[in-house]
């Protein structure tokens, strides 16, 4: 069965954002190989300005979010939703809820609708109170305005079965395996072996940088650490400025070469996830797919992952521990080898691919029929 599919919700493919916009990149492609016509919404700022890429049919909606702030992104989902309705796609699969999910009823009312339902938005503590209430609202609509669910965490679909009562299909995101060989064909004075400890994360409260760079700022270590992020929001400037007379402590901006920042992952003594909010992650895997030796923070999204394949953290104490005593001898090669083992049999993305494409045919015939019982 060969379907029209259009994905929503994202900034855009290629990827120069975040997690939605690198999910969508390889499934797009993927479903284009498997023999489906596959649409991305992308904002019309994107840098990318084809109407296609690697078979995916882009098209570029209005996004004023550069002109009025994050109400912007409201108005681009709503302008992706109107043109989505014109153009008769089988399914419509929705990236996330945050600000498309209060146009609810203008969803495709012929198109099977899908929503990855992202990772608890409302407990992010970037967000003001107000606005947490009203993250739950968004969720609670898209819950009632979409037909099928896509967790990516089983700590997500689990949330959902409790709060909802819904059954919503686990499907992680996925990472490729790099030779070793393509991992160190990219040679630069920064990859040096093992004398640095590392993090890549967006510069947000819930990603504990502060409670990272704490612990390693109060630590004995004469290695660098080198912060992959960029630091030009709000909370990035009061990050830099807080550690800016720890000289080992590099900030190194975002960085979307993936052979440059695979390299970096896979030469760190040790690699900090901070993250604590959310589903499976994307840099997660890409740094065990690097076979970086990991200390992540200790909470069920990261566990669920890497279970004791990880050292874990929760406060800057800890992490002062981990820098100043952490040692690489075969205990943590088999850590390091494990979660690779994860990647090739579990998160790997033509596995993730084949899951999204099996849930989009079984759920399309599934409403397909539904519609016609009801006719």
């Amino acid at each position: 069965m060969k379907l029209r599919i259009a994905i929503l919700g994202t900034r855009g493919i290629p990827n120069y954002y975040g997690g939605f916009e690198h999910i969508s990149e390889y499934v797009s492609a993927g479903l284009v190989k498997r023999g489906h016509s596959v649409t991305v919404y992308n904002s019309h700022n994107h840098p990318y300005t084809a109407n296609s890429w690697n078979g995916v049919e882009i098209k570029h909606c209005y996004d004023p979010e550069y002109l009025i702030g994050t109400a912007g992104q409201f108005v681009y989902d709503m302008n992706c939703l109107l043109d989505a309705r014109k153009s008769k796609y089988d399914v419509v699969l929705i990236m996330g809820y945050t600000s498309s999910s209060v146009w609810g009823k203008l969803y495709p009312k012929n198109s099977t609708i899908i929503t990855n339902m992202d990772g608890m938005e409302w407990k992010r503590s970037k967000y003001s109170k107000p606005v947490q209430r009203f993250l739950k609202y968004a969720e609670k609509l898209a819950v009632q305005y979409s037909q099928y669910y896509v967790s990516d965490s089983l700590v997500i679909k689990s949330y959902l079965a409790d709060k909802y009562h819904i059954n919503s299909a686990y499907i992680p995101y996925g990472a490729d395996v790099y030779s070793e060989q393509e991992r160190e064909q990219y040679e630069f004075k920064e990859a040096l072996k093992e004398d640095y400890f590392l993090l890549m994360a967006r510069m947000e409260p819930e990603n504990n940088i502060e409670t990272i760079l704490e612990g390693f700022n109060k630590s004995n270590s004469n290695k660098k650490f080198k912060v992959l992020g960029d630091t030009g929001n709000r909370f990035g400037k009061f990050i830099t400025h807080k550690f800016k007379n720890d000289n080992r402590i590099e900030f190194k901006g975002a960085i979307f070469d993936t052979p440059k920042v695979r390299s970096l992952q896979n030469n760190s003594y040790l690699y900090f996830h901070g993250h604590s909010v959310g589903g499976t992650n994307p840099s997660l895997l890409e740094a065990m797919a690097s076979e970086a030796l990991i200390a992540a923070h200790n909470n069920p999204f990261n566990k669920s992952v890497l279970n004791t394949d990880a050292f874990y953290f929760s406060n800057a104490v800890e992490v002062r521990h981990l820098v100043e005593n952490v040692q690489r001898k075969d205990l943590e090669k088999n850590m390091v080898l494990n979660n690779l083992h994860k990647i090739q049999y579990q998160f790997n993305w033509e596995s993730v691919i084949n899951q999204y494409e099996e849930f989009i045919i079984e759920t399309h015939k599934h409403s397909n029929n539904e519609r016609i019982i009801a006719h």
